[in-house]
């Protein structure tokens, strides 16, 4: 399957945008703050239009609810997504910084890459990280 054909049938589960959103939403919740339009804007260095788009969306195909100008939260099925990408991102970002990447580019990096590897990838670099 060629890098496109991959994309197309990636997109149709969650584009890389919403990834971004859901990853974003459940590092917030991580650190203890709630899931604001503010703060998704600011950590992913977006306008706040484009998330309150963005939210709107995930949350008419069940990722998050979102209360009319109120509190968001991410559901079940939305932290799941979110936490899958979110696993992703940090092995990414140890693997590159093993091989002897500064943080700052290997958490750039990762965040481009974590979207596009196949399940077999990651799995082998976490058989890698386990064992080497």
């Amino acid at each position: 399957m060629c890098y496109t054909e991959y994309m197309e049938s990636h997109e149709q589960k969650l584009t890389v945008s919403a990834e971004d959103y859901l990853e974003a939403a459940l590092r917030l919740t991580l650190r203890g703050e709630r899931i604001k339009v503010t703060s998704v804007a600011e950590l992913l260095g977006v306008s706040k239009p484009a998330v309150t788009n963005a939210l709107g969306e995930l949350a008419a195909k069940g990722y998050l609810t979102k209360e009319p100008y109120g509190d968001i939260y991410l559901t079940q099925t939305g932290r799941a997504a979110a936490e899958s990408v979110y696993e992703k991102h940090r092995l990414l970002r140890d693997f590159l910084c093993k091989l002897g990447v500064s943080e700052q580019v290997a958490d750039t990096d990762c965040c481009k890459i974590e979207h596009i590897l196949s399940d077999e990838t990651i799995s082998c670099i976490k058989n890698y990280m386990k064992n080497g």
